[in-house]
């Protein structure tokens, strides 16, 4: 690929890593310090000429905003809580925001002009998918067990004691099928960087007359990164995380560090189970998808230190077809 001959495109998926610091408060104020560092990477990235989008998660911002709607409902029945897509688009609003803000000032400080938005975005998902049979995603506070028995007569959540600490509510984790605003991604993408999909986007399921009902339910961001970098026909899935590089027999004695491999290789590890569902698993899942979709194109696996390196085939991780 030359450069001087057309833009690079790529879709960055952060990690939680990149906006909360660990022993930091869960304040808005201590992320925002997270996202300045974060950012400053970002416009690493762009400033060497690579046309980009983000997408983030959300998993804990999601969960403190439920939280604060079960305590306002229970002071006062006047308060009732959001359902949680709307504290999903919640959450999509306040990061989006802050990554916004801070980008555009880490670019403007290397004299780069480049817009940046935020898209709220809403990410189809299939109605009649398995996952919402079995519910697996656990989320929001801990209740009694007399105080999760009474939210499944009264309000239909699906419940489950966790590990002695507890009852919580789980949610299902359906596949993302599509973007409703790619279109508006897809006209933005030439002149602005836009960040979208936040969380893996607010899942809805589309009616028979083409308006959509948001459900309650947790879409990947990995997933929903790579169903972008798929629409957008990208260069590069670039997924970023706390660690450089993919390991098999992680934290073992003979753990070994992953530079390249295959998608072959990557179905082989994970099927002997090298990699922690909920954490290294849905990336490598992402990884796999998008090498697939495209024959010569590379996903990579990094952390946000490691990012231009990886890019760049010096660091990190590569999955590719062959």
């Amino acid at each position: 690929m030359d450069r001087e001959n057309r833009c690079i495109k790529v879709v960055i998926a952060l990690g939680g890593n990149a906006l909360h610091e660990a022993g930091t408060p869960p304040t808005a104020e201590a992320q925002l310090e997270v996202v300045r560092k974060t950012c400053k990477h970002l416009a690493e990235i762009s400033c060497k000429g690579y046309e980009m989008a983000i997408v983030h998660g959300n998993g804990p911002q999601v969960g403190h905003i439920l939280l604060a709607q079960e305590i306002a409902e229970k002071e006062d029945s006047n308060l009732p809580a959001m359902p949680f897509d709307v504290c999903g688009s919640m959450s999509q609003g306040y990061i989006g925001y802050q990554i916004q803000q801070c980008l555009r000032d880490a670019l403007r400080g290397r004299n780069r002009d480049v817009p940046v938005v935020t898209i709220l975005t809403q990410v189809v998902v299939r109605e009649d998918d398995l996952a919402f049979q079995n519910p697996t995603k656990p989320i929001g506070p801990f209740y009694t067990e007399e105080e999760a028995r009474n939210l499944i007569e009264k309000k239909n959540h699906v419940m489950k004691e966790d590990s002695g600490r507890g009852w919580r509510r789980l949610v299902a984790s359906p596949s993302p099928i599509r973007i409703a605003e790619i279109g508006s991604v897809k006209r933005l993408w030439d002149t602005t960087i836009v960040i979208t999909a936040g969380g893996g986007g607010i899942p809805v399921v589309e009616n028979l007359d083409g308006s959509f009902k948001g459900v309650a339910a947790v879409i990947d961001k990995d997933l929903a990164a790579e169903c972008l970098a798929e629409n957008m026909e990208t260069d590069f899935l670039l997924i970023l995380t706390e660690v450089d590089k993919v390991s098999i027999n992680y934290k073992k004695p003979d753990q070994q560090d992953l530079s390249h491999i295959t998608v072959a290789e990557a179905i082989k590890y994970m099927q002997e189970g090298h990699f922690a569902p909920g954490s290294m698993l849905p990336k490598i899942m992402a990884a796999i998808k998008f090498a697939r979709r495209f024959p010569g194109k590379k996903a990579i696996i990094t952390s946000l230190d490691k990012s231009v390196e990886a890019l760049e085939g010096r660091d990190g991780t590569i999955i590719t077809m062959a």
